[in-house]
């Protein structure tokens, strides 16, 4: 593990990251998504596509690397694209879990690897209406202290840039972004996804000209008992596209 510190807007955000497979020669990035880190991506994909070198990074504010502001999922791209700068290494192919699969989009990699990622405006619940009405009364009425009992899950027990960074990124719309790319891409989905339901999976597969679904059976961390098979599908579409 090595930390490298990337100035940005002004901040010193210190990224943590992992190279494994150095003298490869194929670049594989592989970003986790939002409450993960690097560590949980490394323990399902490193043992398999030891042909290309992996790069496991925390993105900012997760694992051990810092946040000290507030980010769009733009300033992540961004940060983690100045990473990239500093080890050398091509866009070749960008795999990206959840939150994970937005800041890779942006990247604009070759081959586009989505697994459950976020991205496609899914509305809310009425339940969850009801949480964000409540939670802004509160505010109003400075009952601040009741704030905990409605905020999201993935929100609770974040510094304030980190919290402020999710109300920034949880309601993106990236429909456009997506039919914008022109690499090719491979989407990777649990049938059972609550969180980024297959609906938007099949959203993507419109959006994006060159891409593939493949679905499998279990939830938003379907991957985790599937990586062998996720792997071959990725050496397989990296391969098409030295083909061509």
């Amino acid at each position: 593990m090595a930390v490298k510190s990337i100035q940005y807007m002004q901040h010193t955000f210190d990224i943590s990251y992992e190279i494994l497979n150095p003298e490869a020669k194929v670049d594989l990035i592989i970003l986790h998504g939002w409450g993960s880190s690097k560590s949980i991506m490394k323990n399902v994909f490193s043992p398999f596509m030891d042909s290309f070198r992996h790069i496991y990074i925390d993105l900012p504010g997760f694992g051990k690397s810092t946040c000290p502001i507030a980010l769009k999922t733009s300033d992540v791209s961004r940060i983690v694209e100045l990473l990239m700068i500093h080890l050398n290494a091509s866009k070749d192919i960008i795999l990206g879990h959840s939150f994970g699969g937005k800041v890779a989009l942006l990247l604009e990699p070759k081959v586009l690897v989505l697994v459950a990622s976020a991205g496609i405006y899914v509305p809310k619940s009425l339940g969850i209406q009801f949480k964000i009405a409540t939670t802004k009364v509160f505010n109003f009425l400075g009952l601040k202290k009741f704030r905990s009992l409605f905020i999201a899950s993935d929100a609770k027990d974040l510094s304030r840039p980190m919290y402020d960074t999710f109300k920034n990124v949880v309601n993106e719309d990236f429909a456009h972004e997506f039919g914008g790319y022109e690499g090719k891409a491979l989407l990777c989905w649990g049938e059972d996804d609550t969180a980024t339901p297959l609906s938007s999976a099949q959203k993507i597969k419109e959006l994006i000209k060159d891409s593939k679904l493949q679905v499998y059976k279990g939830d938003h961390f379907f991957f985790t008992s599937v990586a062998q098979d996720i792997s071959v599908r990725v050496e397989e579409t990296f391969l098409e596209t030295v083909s061509h």
